[in-house]
């Protein structure tokens, strides 16, 4: 029993290894998980009043960054604060940086910060440039 004044120690947590992918805020069922994006920075909350303790957003994290206690506090807490990728020509923000990193990562090679419409126009671009009026190269006979 807490000492008079004293809070009980309790909490949700999501440590360093969190990338901002959203798995957990997309598959929890009570939406007690949301994000923000604004400027350069996705901000993930958690309000532990609205957390039906599943353990859904545990279950469903791929990197394995969420730890939690109970709390019963009906407030918002923030959890994360990661940095966004904007789309290198328009702006539009795509991921954060940590899940580029991931992906690249996975990839074993650097992705493009360029959004779907950005992404296709440059392919057709130089579709365009090395393939003239649609034709593709010969084939190499060997």
């Amino acid at each position: 029993m807490p000492v008079s004044g004293e809070k009980r120690m309790s909490y949700f947590r999501v440590n360093e290894k969190c990338n901002g992918c959203l798995a957990c805020v997309q598959n929890c069922p009570a939406d007690a998980l949301d994000s923000t994006d604004v400027g350069d920075r996705r901000t993930l909350r958690h309000n532990m009043a609205r957390c039906a303790r599943c353990g859904n957003c545990w279950r469903v994290c791929p990197e394995d960054a969420i730890e939690f206690q109970h709390l019963l506090e009906n407030k918002w807490d923030e959890i994360a604060s990661l940095t966004l990728a904007h789309c290198s020509v328009c702006g539009e923000i795509l991921y954060t940086t940590r899940f580029g990193e991931t992906v690249s990562g996975k990839l074993d090679r650097t992705i493009k910060p360029l959004c779907p419409r950005h992404s296709e126009s440059i392919a057709s671009l130089a579709r365009a440039h090395f393939f003239p009026g649609g034709k593709r190269p010969k084939e190499v006979q060997r």
